[in-house]
């Protein structure tokens, strides 16, 4: 690049900052709400001497000690039941003892099985956890928690999971965040791993390259999902692996999201028989099977509907639309963004060969502009559609709450996957290639990142999140823990007294009404 066109780069660059200053005060001035993204602050140490900082230090690892100390004994009380299939004469580490040493592996994200040996051994970080977590009676060797997890099924972890989220449900900690009463679970699907050699009988298979010159690729794919609060907050619930031996063997199919689809909901419903849920499902599961199977659990759902997906409801859509004229229609500024919503209830949908099988759908579709500047520095409006097919039909109190609060919250998951991968939880890495072994320490990330959720919006703690970001203040307390920071008569003194678990979820923005 020549000096001409680098200088012109720059200037680029200074003014389209300049019209993105200027775009936001235009905002604020207007009164709208430009929902920015909130940054880590660019500043020094907040602490003034060592003592200053060593309380600030202590008061952290203490805040998060209680939150995982309050929730053990449910933890422990299922994860008890698990069968050890040890030889009892042999024992040197007790089961819970190993489940919470895998807990702890990734609240502090310590990495592979290796980095966890050298992080959690050390002696300080050793005698730190055990004075924190008295059920830690001893620290194993990681690959001691592996052999147990090779010869457990992964069913009793992901029951201890649910079991904690059961109780924070029945202490109406999100009762605050629920969309028509309903709690929302978002679905989606996601690739964990791949490699080009078959490392066990569960993975799935593809074919990859050039035409002539195809070659088989093996990966394994999971479909999460995860509890959404109204705010977008996502907590994981459950994960069910495709398996490639749950497939179609007649018809040479593979195991896919549609059949991984009602294996999870059926433990869902067994999981949860009364609860109210609302499903949040993107445009792959728009599909009768999927409408039956929630009407028969007595579910309500949010599906996207894509352009092509269901031709006749899209028809149906639109003559009905221009029959209605104003009639379903809601204008509002939501934040920075200017909504119209169209809604026709009432759309008769079937389906089957012989199309004996129907459902009454009621679908929204939701069109909406904000303003931007581009790459050139130039102000301009972009726009974006939405669709949802729903099973409750809409009127104007409850469209903002059934698409802003709950069916646009479906990419939440997605968010929290991405977390998993790219946030210190290293869901791509393989800890195991032995199939049971992979599942069971996929359900104790998910169970540590679960901890980790809860964690981030404790009241003592929201402060430090906002510092350094999530990742960041778990790298301070996993450096807090492995030093000498920590104050043992004040840690007792904590410990001992009563902790109440008190989650600050930010509430949703309110809209405007503007037609």
């Amino acid at each position: 690049m020549s000096r001409t066109s680098r200088n012109e780069a720059i200037t680029l660059r200074r003014l389209r900052r300049h019209r993105q200053r200027e775009l936001r005060r235009s905002q604020r001035t207007a009164g709208i709400d430009t929902r920015g993204h909130t940054t880590r602050p660019n500043r020094t140490s907040r602490y003034q001497s060592i003592s200053e900082e060593q309380e600030g230090r202590s008061e952290a690892v203490l805040a998060y000690a209680q939150l995982i100390r309050q929730q053990l004994p449910i933890l422990l009380e299922e994860l008890s039941r698990i069968p050890d299939p040890r030889n009892p004469q042999l024992l040197q580490h007790a089961l819970t003892t190993l489940m919470v040493y895998g807990i702890l592996m990734f609240v502090l994200q310590t990495g592979s099985r290796r980095r966890s040996n050298e992080i959690l051994s050390a002696p300080a970080m050793k005698e730190t956890l055990q004075t924190l977590f008295p059920d830690l009676q001893s620290l194993p060797h990681h690959d001691t928690l592996y052999r147990l997890l090779v010869r457990i099924e992964p069913e009793g972890i992901a029951a201890a999971h649910l079991a904690l989220v059961r109780r924070l449900i029945r202490d109406k900690k999100f009762a605050d965040h629920l969309v028509d009463d309903c709690y929302l679970i978002g679905i989606d699907g996601t690739q964990k791993m791949v490699r080009r050699q078959l490392p066990a009988q569960g993975w799935l298979q593809r074919q990859v390259g050039a035409e002539g010159k195809k070659t088989a690729q093996y990966y394994v794919y999971v479909l999460e999902a995860s509890l959404v609060l109204s705010n977008g907050v996502a907590l994981p619930l459950m994960s069910e692996f495709l398996d490639y031996r749950l497939g179609d063997s007649e018809r040479e199919k593979q195991d896919c999201e549609l059949r991984a689809f009602s294996r999870l909901t059926k433990r869902l419903k067994k999981a949860f028989p009364h609860l109210r849920i609302m499903l949040l499902l993107d445009g792959l599961f728009a599909c009768g099977p999927v409408i039956e199977r929630c009407r028969s659990y007595g579910w309500h759902y949010m599906i996207v509907l894509q352009e092509g997906s269901l031709p006749y409801v899209w028809q149906e859509f639109r003559g009905l639309r221009k029959m209605m004229g104003a009639e379903g229609r809601l204008e509002q500024r939501w934040g920075d963004r200017h909504q119209l919503f169209e809604t026709v209830n009432d759309i008769d949908y079937r389906w089957e060969d012989n199309q004996r099988k129907h459902a009454t759908l009621h679908m929204i579709v939701c069109r909406e502009d904000w303003q931007e500047v581009n790459e050139k520095g130039e102000e301009v409006t972009r726009t974006s559609k939405w669709a949802w097919i729903c099973d409750l039909p809409f009127d104007s109190s409850r469209v903002h709450t059934r698409c802003n609060l709950a069916g646009r919250h479906r990419w939440t998951i997605e968010e929290g996957i991405l977390t998993e991968k790219r946030r210190g939880y290293d869901y791509e890495h393989c800890y195991a290639y032995d199939w049971n072994a992979m599942r069971g320490y996929h359900c104790l990330m998910q169970l540590g990142h679960l901890l980790n959720v809860l964690a981030s919006f404790l009241g003592s703690l929201l402060d430090l999140v906002k510092e350094y970001g999530m990742q960041g203040l778990l790298a301070w307390i996993r450096s807090t823990l492995s030093g000498l920071w920590l104050q043992w008569e004040q840690v007792k003194d904590r410990l001992s007294a009563p902790f109440h678990l008190r989650l600050l979820f930010p509430l949703p923005e309110a809209p405007t009404l503007t037609g």
